[in-house]
């Protein structure tokens, strides 16, 4: 090992040779990823340390969860300064928890700490999906850490709810990722508890479920995204069923126009109608319904959908595991009522995977990564600024469209067939 580093450390070529490796070659992303979390520690404490604190919503979710503390179990009744609770039960237990660890929620310097820490674990495991996928450079990777000062103030600054639920989800692509689909399934659905918001993934997720289970065995795997829900609602739903599901799960709630981030470009009666709203539902599910039948099939060249899974491959390419969850993502945000601040890191994490799909020049990519960060740093936002992200979203969206989904033929289980089959390439697609 020394002698390889001073061979590297003499010879400027091939020291030269290394450095492009480690700054444009996906196969080489770990010294870039371990410069930039050690970047991150320092980075995360000269923000909590040298940034103001803002309160938004920390001191309503421990009012919220106090009302728990002190025996109401009532949903309907549970409310903070900005309104009522309207997050599911895993919620409650986390900000519970928090709300002890940080002497009744008192000690906001100790939360910033711990959400430091939650977004220092977000990090690890999505550059250890992204290890794995071999699709991003090394040198993107410092577009997602370093210049993010939205997604720095959202989990230090802020203390939303958001990144806990999507520090679950995360866990659990990871876990799909090295085929332990049940572990998967339970984390996925810890991140559901937390904010249904993760539940933009689920289409996807259903038909990976399909595709590696079968029938079967997908009814069991939803059968343990199930069970956390019951179990943790059920102190609420023995009180208050109905409220517990009107107040945790409510789909047709209305959204505040002066938040909104997607929207500014249109009036405000617009924004409230409610054919509007279900123009977008529409749209939703017609993309989605247009992905799954001619983009996510085409990922899988021997699709069977089976009652059991005998022969069926548990162990995928990352690419037929990341293309449909994040894509599916991706749509529910470019169809969504609305998108207010905090929402950016939904997808923030997806979308430097999601622009190195498409058949798009690097400069492109990295633009359409800086416009995004651009509209979602723009406060409040502007007719520009909401129209610039749905350009970037449709120009996404259409990347996503193009691209050649590469299928192997060589015989299954071979090693050439584990490297390429299903793999996802930027290339446009020609008939």
């Amino acid at each position: 090992m020394a002698t390889s580093i001073k061979k590297i450390a003499l010879d400027p070529k091939s020291f030269r040779t290394y450095v492009k490796k480690w700054v444009f070659d996906p196969e080489f992303p770990k010294p870039a990823m371990l410069l930039l979390l050690i970047a991150e520690i320092v980075v995360n404490f000269l923000v909590i340390n040298k940034i103001k604190y803002t309160e938004i919503d920390w001191v309503a979710y421990m009012q919220e969860v106090e009302g728990v503390v002190n025996g109401t179990y009532d949903y309907l009744q549970l409310k903070g300064d900005t309104g009522p609770l309207v997050y599911p039960a895993g919620f409650v237990y986390i900000f519970m928890g928090l709300y002890y660890i940080t002497n009744l929620g008192t000690n906001i310097r100790l939360a910033q700490y711990i959400f430091a820490g939650i977004y220092m674990l977000n990090i690890i495991i999505v550059f250890d999906i992204y290890r794995k996928a071999r699709k991003i450079p090394p040198f993107a990777f410092f577009f997602m850490c370093a210049l993010s000062y939205r997604i720095h103030s959202i989990y230090v600054l802020r203390l939303f709810n958001d990144p806990v639920a999507m520090l679950f989800l995360y866990a659990a692509v990871n876990l799909m990722i090295r085929g332990h689909w049940s572990w998967g399934c339970l984390f996925y659905s810890l991140g559901v508890s937390v904010k249904m918001n993760v539940l933009l993934f689920a289409p996807a997720l259903l038909f990976l479920l399909l595709v590696t289970q079968g029938i079967k065995r997908t009814i069991w795997h939803l059968t343990i995204c199930a069970a956390p829900q019951v179990i943790l609602s059920l102190p609420f739903m023995l009180v208050n069923p109905l409220g517990y599901i009107i107040r945790s799960f409510d789909l047709g709630r209305q959204f505040f126009y002066v938040w909104t981030v997607n929207w500014r470009l249109i009036p405000e009666e617009i924004f409230l109608n409610r054919t509007f709203q279900i123009g977008l539902l529409t749209l939703h599910v017609v993309f989605l319904g247009l992905f799954f039948w001619f983009r996510w099939r085409r990922c899988f060249p021997k699709l069977n959908i089976q009652w059991s899974n005998k022969g069926l491959k548990q162990q995928l390419n990352p690419d037929q595991i990341l293309y449909p969850l994040f894509t599916a993502n991706f749509i529910g945000m470019c169809f969504s009522r609305s998108l207010h601040y905090q929402f950016y890191v939904w997808y923030f994490h997806c979308l430097h995977y999601l622009v190195w799909c498409t058949p798009y020049p690097n400069i492109i990519r990295v633009l359409l990564l800086g416009v995004i960060e651009f509209c979602w740093n723009t406060y409040p936002s502007t007719v520009a600024s909401s129209s610039l992200l749905h350009v970037c979203h449709a120009a996404i969206l259409l990347g996503l469209w193009l691209i050649v989904v590469r299928v192997s033929t060589q015989p299954t289980g071979t090693k050439e067939e584990t490297t390429r089959q299903g793999q996802v390439t930027g290339k446009v697609k020609v008939k």
